[in-house]
């Protein structure tokens, strides 16, 4: 059997996944719906930590469940990008919460994507 190397399998699939919309939700579904809702991450981090993938996996596999059960699942993402977080984070970093919120949602996003979120 070939080794398996994530650097070589991964961003295949990963493209996949974006260009097929894998994980849309459609507009008027006409079957049942759920709904799952995540705790948003404070993107006042440089990025994710072991416990962000962690919590999301169980979610994750419930709504690949019910989306093979013949279910429309819309699982959101957001970010808590407001309050004492960003604020401690700019007066840290000395740089406008606007600036390192976007960077860090930003960072965010493509590390999510790049562990199948």
């Amino acid at each position: 059997m070939p080794r398996y190397n994530p650097a070589e399998i991964e961003p295949k699939w990963q493209q996949y996944w974006e260009k097929g919309k894998t994980f849309a939700t459609p507009r008027l579904p006409a079957g049942p719906k759920t709904y799952v809702l995540d705790m948003f991450p404070y993107p006042s981090g440089d990025g994710l930590h072991v416990g962000h993938p962690e919590g999301y996996t169980a979610t994750d596999i419930m709504c690949r469940f019910y989306r093979m059960n013949g279910r429309s699942v819309l699982h959101p993402m957001g970010w808590d990008a407001f309050g004492l977080p960003a604020e401690q984070h700019a007066k840290r970093t000395g740089t406008h919460p606007r600036v390192t919120t976007e960077r860090n949602i930003a960072n965010f996003r493509r590390q999510l994507k790049m562990i199948g979120f």
